[in-house]
C-alpha cells in the first residue's frame, strides 16, 4: 500500500500551489485564464488576511494533489459553509483514492467548525467528477446556475452610477 498523507499549506508550499493550480488548469482547458504567480499566491493565502487555506496531499513522498477551500455563508442557515474551490489529482496518482481523502478532511473541518454545509462547483462535462461526487451522496443543484463578473464588466459595474 503507496504512502499517502494529508498537510495543511504553509508558506513554503507556495511553488507547488503553484503548480498544481496550473495542473488544473491545463485539465480543465482554462490554462489561459491563469495569472497567479508566486507572489499573488503567496499573499492572497498567507498574508494578513488570508482568503482560502489549502490542503496538499502526498502519495510516495511527492506532491499528488489538492484542495483549495474558503467559507461562505449561508443566510437561510445562519452559519457559514464551507466552499471547495478547487480540488484536484495529478493524473499519475488517479484511482489510489486522494480525492476521496481531501474531500472527507474537508467534511471533517467543516463539521469541526460547526459549518451548515459544504458545496462546489463543476464543469458539466466533467463526467467522471459528477459521478465520483454523487457517490459520496452530493446531490447536485439543478435548479442553480453560476452568475460571474470579471474584467471590464466588474469594473464597469463598479462605477455606475445608481
Amino acid at each position: 500500500m503507496s504512502d499517502i498523507r494529508l498537510e495543511r499549506a504553509t508558506e513554503r508550499d507556495v511553488p507547488v500551489i503553484l503548480q498544481m493550480i496550473r495542473d488544473l488548469a491545463d485539465y480543465e482547458r482554462l490554462s489561459d485564464e491563469v495569472v497567479a504567480d508566486e507572489k499573488r499566491v503567496r499573499e492572497s493565502l498567507f498574508g494578513p488576511n488570508p482568503a482560502a487555506e489549502v490542503i496538499l496531499a502526498y502519495a510516495d513522498g511527492q506532491p499528488a494533489g489538492f484542495a483549495l477551500f474558503f467559507h461562505n455563508y449561508s443566510t437561510f442557515l445562519a452559519r457559514r459553509g464551507l466552499y471547495l474551490e478547487d480540488l484536484f489529482v495529478k493524473p499519475a496518482f488517479r484511482g489510489r483514492h486522494i480525492g476521496k481523502r481531501l474531500l472527507v478532511e474537508l467534511a471533517r473541518i467543516a463539521v469541526e467548525r460547526g459549518c451548515g454545509r459544504f458545496e462546489w462547483a463543476v464543469l458539466d462535462w466533467n463526467e467522471p467528477a459528477i459521478g465520483f461526487y454523487k457517490s459520496l451522496g452530493a446531490k447536485q443543484m439543478e435548479a442553480w446556475r453560476i452568475f460571474r463578473l470579471t474584467g471590464k464588466a466588474l469594473e464597469e459595474l463598479a462605477t455606475t452610477r445608481s
